[in-house]
């Protein structure tokens, strides 16, 4: 029993030699835990998604540009969009002057949302 009880002291204060067989443990055992454990641990460290807003807008930090879901806005043609895209602003912005608006698009194509630019 002593003999257990000194081998678990070895790994626990690491008194092992470099290039050791107990040290070559101790590595495996480390690395094993830093590749595999987040594989079944959940460490909460994931990056955060920035989530839309409840209106479905988002503005740039300078204001001019905004990003609209693609659901408030009815888009049978270019002009229709520009409308509906200036109607969905102006609760928000106020009176503002759309210049020019392009459909954002997810990975399989399809629009999700339009961006616009605009000044007053």
């Amino acid at each position: 029993m002593s003999r257990i009880w000194r081998t678990l002291k070895g790994y626990l204060f690491w008194t092992y030699t470099r290039g050791s067989f107990h040290y070559d443990v101790m590595v495996t055992l480390i690395l094993a835990f830093i590749f595999i454990a987040p594989h079944y641990i959940d460490f909460k460290d994931k990056p955060h998604i920035q989530e839309r807003h409840l209106t479905g807008i988002v503005a740039s930090a300078d204001g001019k540009t905004y990003e609209v879901d693609a659901a408030a806005v009815d888009a049978q043609d270019e002009g229709m969009v520009r409308a509906n895209f200036q109607r969905v602003l102006r609760p928000i912005t106020g009176p503002v002057t759309v210049e020019r608006v392009e459909q954002v698009r997810d990975s399989s194509g399809h629009v999700v949302a339009y961006r616009g630019w605009t000044h007053r």
